[in-house]
This record gives structure tokens, C-alpha cells and sequence, in this order.
């Protein structure tokens, strides 16, 4: 993860802008958890593992 200073206002002047997927991309790339996950996926060499995983954190959308 980029250590950008995600406080900073200037970092999202054009948040008004944003797409409800775009706000819950920033709220999920921030979750320590996520962080540990993605870092256990790229390790992994398990067949499945990428479907599970967008299973889990919500990164499969309905067709």
C-alpha cells in the first residue's frame, strides 16, 4: 500500500466526482485485514483462490 497522505484534502479534490465503487474501493484498500488477504492471495498457489477471495470481500458482481 502507498504510504500517500490520505488525510490530506487535496489527495481527493475531485471526490464529488466519485462513483459509489470508487468510495468503497478507497474504504476497502485501507482495511488491514483486505491488506493481509491480498498479501496471503498473491503468495498462494492454489487453484480457487481468486474466486474465494473476491467472494469474501465483495469483488464479484452479479450478472
Amino acid at each position: 500500500m502507498s504510504g500517500a497522505e490520505w488525510r490530506s484534502e487535496s489527495a481527493y479534490h475531485n471526490v464529488r466526482k466519485a462513483e459509489p465503487s470508487d468510495i468503497a474501493w478507497e474504504w476497502l484498500r485501507r482495511d488491514r485485514e483486505y491488506q493481509k488477504a491480498f498479501r496471503t492471495l498473491l503468495r498462494s498457489k492454489r487453484s480457487g483462490a481468486t474466486d474465494r477471495f473476491r467472494r469474501k470481500w465483495g469483488l464479484t458482481f452479479r450478472s
